[in-house]
């Protein structure tokens, strides 16, 4: 049976980002009442004046602090009486361009820890009471990165692995209880987190050229992961992956996994190009 969007109540934790702002205003668009959180106040606020006031609510929160988190919920079933869908969306990556394990600042590395995995299940664990009662959803925004090799960007992939884990292991949880969770797992979408990462970045831009085949490395916009989100929300979807492209790559992660690991460890010029980025980091420090 088809989960209705109109009239439940969806969290969404990094709503001012591209893939966040896309689907607040996705699932606006289909009836929902949103509960628009981020860092800062005025960016939430900022996002929350393109909708009705009856229908949403913004507030800054932490998804570092558990404090900040439960205030928002219990606001939250104040505002509107319930809370029926999590997308725990918050994440952060490296703020200049990328490093390797050997070389990153070990401060910022446990900061991106606590932020895309900890700050995760902090606020899926807050959120569950209420999901739980109105038999609602998780979404947990991982990343193609939870199957592919994280060169580069280790802590951002390695939360995205690690949430993975944690809404599947959820899901299978919830079953019994009506409540589920789905894993999101964007490919390269153009937004200013991967912009960063990327596109003013030569040397990483070139390894993710050697390492990925052209049709892999088209970014879409962030209203297609909406549209795919809202899709999946309606059927409970275990996965949702967009594009589509990256579906057989999930599927065969196995396989593709050691192959990749292999061709990224033997590949003279990515090598040689960690060593650049390495020195180049090293001089900028």
């Amino acid at each position: 049976m088809k989960y209705e969007l109109k009239d439940k109540v969806v969290l969404i934790t990094g709503a001012t980002g591209g893939i966040g702002a896309a689907c607040a205003r996705e699932l606006y668009a289909n009836g929902a009442k949103l509960v628009l959180t981020d860092i800062s106040q005025s960016s939430v606020n900022a996002l929350a004046s393109e909708f009705s006031k009856e229908r949403v609510l913004a507030k800054a929160m932490d998804v570092t602090n558990w404090e900040s988190i439960r205030k928002v919920i219990k606001l939250t079933v104040a505002t509107f009486g319930r809370l029926d869908i999590t997308i725990a969306n918050a994440g952060i990556s490296w703020k200049e361009s990328a490093y390797t394990v050997f070389n990153c600042d070990e401060s910022e590395f446990e900061k991106i820890i606590d932020v895309d995995l900890l700050g995760v299940w902090r606020t899926i664990k807050a959120s569950l009471p209420e999901v739980v009662n109105n038999q609602g959803q998780i979404v947990v925004t991982s990343s193609i990165y939870a199957f592919t090799n994280g060169m580069c960007n280790a802590p951002y992939a390695t939360s995205k692995a690690g949430i993975e884990m944690l809404s599947r292991s959820l899901r299978a949880e919830l079953a019994g209880k009506g409540a589920s969770a789905t894993v999101l797992y964007p490919g390269w979408i153009s937004t200013p987190l991967t912009d960063g990462v990327f596109g003013g970045d030569n040397l990483i831009t070139k390894m993710r050229e050697i390492g990925f085949p052209p049709y892999l490395r088209k970014a879409i916009p962030p209203k297609k992961v909406a549209t795919a989100l809202v899709k999946g929300l309606r059927k409970r979807s275990p996965r949702i992956i967009v594009p589509a492209r990256w579906i057989p790559i999930q599927i065969l992660r196995g396989i593709v996994g050691i192959f990749s690991d292999w061709f990224l460890a033997e590949n003279s010029k990515i090598q040689s190009m960690l060593l650049a980025l390495e020195s180049r980091a090293k001089r900028r420090n």
